[in-house]
């Protein structure tokens, strides 16, 4: 079992590592890069995955709606946090509910559980994605345009997959492939950047940061337990959602604070030391679920 675990997360420990090591010795812009991943690679990747001719969309509603109540339910739970550690709720809160479902997530659960785990980590994300860029989006600003997201590549993907996968109809087996190869390549792109991106990690806010990297797993276990009482999920679902309430903070959520001016390097810290403390995490929820 412990064998097994080295040989899922070691790879996604070496790329992030890798980044790490290049932007340490090149500090390189890795703008263009993500970018082009969000607007081309992840939106490929997402329409590979809806697209699929074994890809059935009605298996996988309840385990859609169990991601959903791990974002929204973490959230609850973050709040009074918040409150207690006199720490403003639009910077606890948000990095709580929206784990790194990108970046980690769906690689992760492809090493866990092989290919047949990508309809559903790509579902899960989908929930994660489309909270965040709504809900997450107006608890910083009321006035937030969420809608303009609609717009956006990834959600563009997700219309035209869901409007194949519904029709029953299928993409030309050529089209499919190049689609596919794609996607393929936004994996190990997100993890180098998020490698990159933890150059700059801050300690400034390192007990802020901790109590945040504990958290977020903790409050998203915590949620799936709930939901898997309440609701059972067949056991492949059931293990992609352990895996999923358990991922640390969303890099997203650093740009977004950013954005919106509220108190980013307070969340840089969260995100950043919570990915660091994942390596300890993550395997410890993976000896439980596998």
């Amino acid at each position: 079992m412990l064998l097994r675990i080295v040989a899922i997360i070691f790879p996604i420990a070496a790329m992030v590592l890798a980044g790490f090591a290049y932007g340490r010795w090149r500090r390189p812009d890795m703008r263009w890069p993500n970018q082009i991943n969000m607007e081309i690679l992840t939106p490929a990747l997402i329409l590979a995955a809806l697209a699929g001719k074994d890809f059935q969309l009605a298996r996988y509603a309840d385990l859609a709606l169990g991601g959903t109540l791990v974002v929204l339910g973490s959230g609850l739970l973050a709040w009074p946090v918040a409150r207690f550690l006199k720490v403003e709720a639009k910077t606890l809160v948000p990095p709580m509910m929206f784990n790194n479902s990108g970046n980690m997530g769906i690689p992760l659960l492809l090493l866990a559980f092989g290919p047949a785990a990508l309809p559903g980590a790509v579902i899960l994300f989908l929930v994660e994605m489309i909270l965040h860029f709504s809900l997450g989006f107006y608890l910083l600003d009321h006035s937030a345009r969420w809608w303009t997201f609609l717009r956006q590549p990834v959600m563009l993907a997700t219309a035209i997959g869901l409007f194949i996968s519904f029709s029953g109809w299928h993409l030309p087996d050529p089209l499919f492939h190049a689609v596919k190869m794609l996607g393929d390549a936004s994996v190990p792109l997100a993890l180098f950047s998020l490698g990159v991106r933890m150059v700059d990690i801050s300690f400034r806010d390192s007990r802020l940061g901790i109590i945040g990297g504990l958290l977020c797993p903790l409050s998203g276990l915590l949620m799936a337990s709930l939901f898997l009482w309440l609701q059972p999920l067949p056991h492949q679902q059931q293990d992609l959602l352990w895996l999923f309430a358990a991922l640390p903070p969303a890099v997203l959520n650093f740009l977004v604070a950013e954005r919106f001016r509220q108190e980013p390097h307070k969340v840089a810290s969260i995100v950043l030391i919570g990915n660091l403390l994942s390596l300890l995490v993550m395997p410890a929820v993976m000896y439980l679920v596998l």
